[in-house]
């Protein structure tokens, strides 16, 4: 549990760490926001036969960590998340000869701010299945996404949220059936892995919907309006950026990020979607593990 000082007061996130590697230590941030860090269980079965060093980490208000009531005005924020990562990095002793940053969705918003803040701490950086952008992410979700779906779910949808009615069982159960098991994890609902089951199911709603909006079907809470594209070219530390052809997210822009930073390249995953390291599983351990061991020079 490491202390993490805050504007509005002290409070303490968990981590937990698995290997002991003094040159590749991976800091996995998980999405959301308000997910927790279970869903990475996946690398389980691959990272430690590499050698590599991986930490999970369940950001303030999410999973292990504490969860702070009254305060999501001044807590839930996003430069504010990327100081706690760097109290996080400080209190583990990672530096630019070991430290690796993995962002994941929202993590990876949270991975790419710390990144143009605190580059200098950093020997790598892995950016999966997250835009530059969230005006570009809304367009991906309404021009190619939404026309993907069947016209009488969309217009149902559509009807839910022009009345508000986020909250009510039909929405979700459409977006479950229609839209999650399409672009989020290409499992039958059924057999969606149960790390992805137990990490949605502590998913912190108050964080998850200030930030995020009250579905993935594009953003509308506090990071509406982000935007990074023109920033990108400031990113000098080795980067991978990582997207799926059924993702969320336009893999085509994935791609583009990875020749928008000084040193990056690009792993598409042909069967994935949002949750790649589960549906196209191999392709994402074997791109991320490469990655990892050739910035290392191995």
């Amino acid at each position: 549990m490491i202390p993490i000082s805050t504007p509005a007061g002290e409070y303490r996130v968990w981590t937990k760490r698995f290997g002991n590697n003094p040159r590749i230590k991976v800091l996995l941030l998980h999405g959301g926001p308000g997910a927790t860090h279970e869903y990475f269980e996946s690398v389980e079965s691959f990272f430690p036969r590499e050698g590599i060093e991986f930490i999970y980490y369940d950001q303030l208000g999410s999973g292990n960590s504490d969860h702070p009531e009254g305060k999501g005005d001044v807590l839930w924020d996003l430069p504010r998340f990327v100081e706690e990562v760097e109290q996080v990095r400080l209190a583990l002793g990672l530096n630019k000869d070991n430290f690796f940053l993995l962002g994941s969705s929202w993590g990876g918003i949270l991975a790419m701010e710390y990144a143009l803040k605190y580059q200098q701490n950093l020997k790598g950086l892995i950016i999966t299945n997250m835009m530059a952008s969230a005006p570009d992410y809304d367009r991906y979700a309404d021009e190619v996404l939404a026309k993907q779906m069947d016209p009488a779910v969309l217009k149902e949808v559509r009807a839910l949220e022009a009345k508000g009615e986020y909250q009510n069982p039909r929405y979700m159960e459409l977006l479950m059936a229609n839209f999650y098991t399409e672009h989020i994890c290409r499992f039958p609902l059924e057999d969606w892995p149960e790390p992805v089951n137990r990490s949605f199911s502590k998913i912190n709603q108050e964080l998850y919907v200030t930030m995020q909006g009250p579905s993935e079907f594009g953003l509308s809470g506090k990071l509406e309006n982000w935007d990074v594209k023109a920033r990108l070219p400031e990113i000098r530390v080795p980067t991978l950026t990582i997207g799926a052809t059924h993702d969320t997210m336009d893999p085509k822009h994935m791609e583009w990020i990875s020749t928008q930073v000084q040193n990056g390249q690009f792993l598409l995953c042909p069967n994935g979607s949002h949750l790649s390291m589960w549906d196209d599983q191999q392709t994402w351990m074997d791109g991320v593990i490469g990655f990892l061991l050739a910035v290392d020079g191995r």
